[in-house]
């Protein structure tokens, strides 16, 4: 088991900036690979950003460019610059082994124009 938990959303202007955490806890030796997806009200859950371990990230290509994801042990980031009012969204940590996928609780991310 993996347990997820995020931090650091907020409400921000359009152009600024804020960094999401996730701790992740539990099995974590087992972890194959970390991201952040996003669920916008009435949409459907999309990929932004997952890291491998040992390989290289992979971006949306909404968010490329904009958006760096990182990890550090047992915590992903997301440090997510020029925000745009359509970035506004529930994020959500993600983990998977070879056989599971574990989704923190979500942090609220909102962008006003």
């Amino acid at each position: 088991q993996v347990q997820l938990v995020e931090s650091g959303g907020g409400l921000v202007q359009a152009g600024g900036s804020l960094r999401l955490s996730c701790a992740a806890s539990g099995s974590i030796f087992s972890i194959k690979a970390m991201g952040w997806y996003r669920q916008a009200p009435g949409n459907q859950r999309e990929l932004v950003a997952k890291i491998a371990s040992g390989g290289w990230p992979t971006y949306a290509g909404s968010v490329k460019g904009r958006f760096t994801i990182s990890r550090d042990k047992n915590m992903v980031y997301l440090q997510m610059n020029s925000l745009k009012p359509e970035d506004t969204a529930v994020y959500l940590c993600n983990a998977d082994d070879t056989l599971h996928t574990w989704w923190g609780q979500g942090t609220q991310v909102s962008v006003s124009s």
